[in-house]
């Protein structure tokens, strides 16, 4: 750093207080350096326990820790390296309520660490109204990036559209998938639940109670009930008749939805006679089944995960997790869920969205490559991360230097531009269109004589938006309020609100080119929204609303963040979300006129 003596450098390191969110990938190698770098004064935030799968890259880690917290381990691993740092570490959401204003406002510099876009939107907020410098970053692959971002100074971490979750159309889900994930997406979240979850979660998945969709189309999940007496196997056999033979029968029978494309054709009886065979074969060698996390697919002698199995291999691997599940897992029927690090629900996924895609004429995918996708997967490259976290601790020692014209946005790339790997630009000014940071207004379109108040604070305030405790407001009347604070009779009050729908709300409806005002306290934010009423004609489309200006991402060729609260909150995360019924949200963003030149930069989440 030009213009500072190295002991500056030290005594700056050794006397903030500096805040990481995160100890995944990133996190993980974040922490080690600042330790390593003379950082004696941090507070750690991770919300996730340990995974074996993090072990491969998460190298404070070991396999003593699965199930630990994240936070807590990785304080204990940096502290053999610094003994006389001062740790703290939070096992728990930064959007928890203890984590505050105040709270950031005691740190001198916060660095991000997280894939989890959510949360990363509530940060950028809190440092917002903190006045606190963001360092923030990511990666996906031998790509990476760090930023930094100060208020009145620099784009917020929201100036930029990011990527947002791929989403899907039931009906494509349940009826007309043609890619790889749609066959994916139907075996984890509507088949594996259907025969393995909690039955309220697999009916209200599959639409028990609805009526058949528009255009003909029908439920394809009708699975029986186990039969006294019946053994696994059968049972295993009834469902896949059932699910890849009448099932696809009945959707090809509905001519009016394959006008524009060939039908599925049902499974072949002589192809699961073949796959009935390997595993009785299977049996009679006397393989062992049924140990945790035994593996169906290694039992059948299928153990290169990067090979795709044929068909018959498919069949055998389907009707065999089933037989170990039911047998030997009878305690763990009904409360199951995907998990990824659980090798026979990986095997049923790879096995059951396999056949489907046979049957509709769809490339089949290899184990691995259905566990990457199942599970939201980008396979992270452990050097990538330990690069961006030594990036992130150069600019956060810019800013605590003050050294802010040396600050820069750095991209890191597989492929060099002009013999470079690296590619720095001056951090980018407040974009004047960003309703976060330049308070500018919001245009909604929406169905006004459709949607509930309750949608509007759910869908569209919380998830796309991101407020965390939003009061609405048109004119003088509040329609709805939230937080910790509210007595009881607000609670119910505000309960019986969230049905109504906006048009109809009492005391100033929520009509076309009403002015409605968002605040949140809790993130010392306030939006103005200009709603506009819209009929939105495709009753099976996953879009029911439309949000415009700087605050949506691109979907198409873009990876996405994370979930919202938790689940696999690595940097190196996919997330692929299925649109549940109309409550999924559109993806819309108008770019500025003029594209910056950071923009000609993938934003990784």
């Amino acid at each position: 750093m030009v213009g500072t003596s190295a002991e500056g450098a030290r005594r700056a390191c050794r006397e903030s207080k500096v805040l990481a969110v995160g100890a995944g990938g990133i996190g993980c190698e974040l922490l080690k350096t600042l330790v390593l770098s003379g950082f004696e004064d941090i507070t750690l935030i991770d919300m996730d326990t340990i995974e074996i799968s993090n072990l491969n890259r998460q190298f404070l880690f070991r396999k003593k820790h699965v199930g630990q917290s994240k936070a807590e381990m990785a304080r204990e691993a940096a502290l053999k390296i610094a003994p006389n740092a001062k740790i703290n570490a939070f096992h728990g959401n930064v959007k928890g309520e203890k984590f505050d204003v105040d709270f950031f406002k005691s740190f001198d510099v916060v660095l991000n660490g997280l894939d989890n876009l959510d949360a990363r939107r509530h940060v950028n907020r809190m440092t917002l109204a903190a006045g606190v410098p963001l360092v923030e970053s990511g990666t996906a692959g031998y790509n990476g990036q760090v930023t930094v971002h100060r208020k009145g100074e620099t784009e917020c971490f929201e100036c930029q559209p990011k990527p947002v979750p791929k989403q899907y159309p039931v009906c494509t889900i349940r009826n007309t998938p043609d890619k790889p994930i749609h066959c994916i997406v139907w075996s984890k979240d509507l088949l594996f639940p259907g025969l393995f979850g909690e039955p309220t979660q697999a009916s209200q998945e599959n639409g028990a109670g609805e009526e058949n969709g528009a255009g003909g189309e029908e439920k394809d999940l009708e699975i029986s009930t186990r039969q006294p007496g019946q053994s696994a196997r059968d049972y295993g056999a009834t469902v896949l008749g059932e699910v890849y033979h009448d099932a696809i029968a009945r959707l090809a029978s509905l001519e009016d939805m394959w006008k524009e494309r060939d039908p599925p054709k049902p499974l072949d009886s002589s192809l699961i006679t073949a796959g009935l065979g390997k595993v009785a074969k299977a049996s009679s060698a006397g393989g062992p089944r049924g140990a945790a996390g035994e593996s169906a697919s290694h039992v059948l002698g299928l153990t290169n995960s990067h090979a795709v199995w044929t068909v018959e291999e498919s069949v055998a691997v389907f009707v065999l997790t089933i037989e170990i599940l039911l047998e030997h897992h009878a305690a763990k029927i009904g409360m199951l869920g995907f998990d990824k690090d659980f090798d026979l629900s990986v095997d049923f996924v790879a096995a059951a969205s396999n056949l489907r895609s046979f049957c509709y004429g769809i490339p089949q995918q290899s184990k691995f490559d259905v566990k990457g996708l199942a599970g939201n997967i980008i396979h992270a490259i452990a050097t990538t991360n330990a690069i961006i976290s030594g990036l992130i601790v150069l600019e956060a020692q810019k800013v605590l230097l003050k050294q802010f014209s040396d600050v820069m946005t750095t991209f890191v790339q597989h492929n060099p531009t002009r013999g470079r790997l690296l590619q720095r630009i001056p951090p980018q000014k407040p974009n004047p269109k960003c309703y976060v940071c330049s308070k500018a207004m919001v245009r909604l379109e929406i169905d006004v004589k459709k949607m509930t108040l309750g949608q509007l604070v759910d869908e569209v305030l919380c998830k796309s938006l991101a407020f965390k405790h939003p009061t609405v407001l048109v004119g003088p009347t509040m329609h709805f309020e939230s937080g910790n604070d509210l007595e009881d009779d607000e609670v119910l009050h505000y309960g019986k609100q969230r049905k109504k729908i906006l048009a109809d709300l009492p005391g100033g409806p929520i009509a076309h080119n009403a002015l409605v005002q968002v605040e949140d306290y809790s993130q010392d934010m306030s939006v103005e929204i200009l709603v506009q009423h819209k009929v939105f004609e495709d009753e099976g489309s996953a879009e029911f609303f439309a949000v415009h200006g700087e605050v949506k991402g691109r979907e198409e060729g873009e990876e996405g963040g994370g979930d919202e609260e938790g689940g696999d909150s690595d940097d190196d995360d996919l997330c692929v979300v299925v649109a549940e019924g109309e409550g999924a949200k559109r993806n819309d963003a108008e770019e500025g006129e003029g594209e910056r030149e950071s923009k000609k930069q993938k934003t990784l989440m």
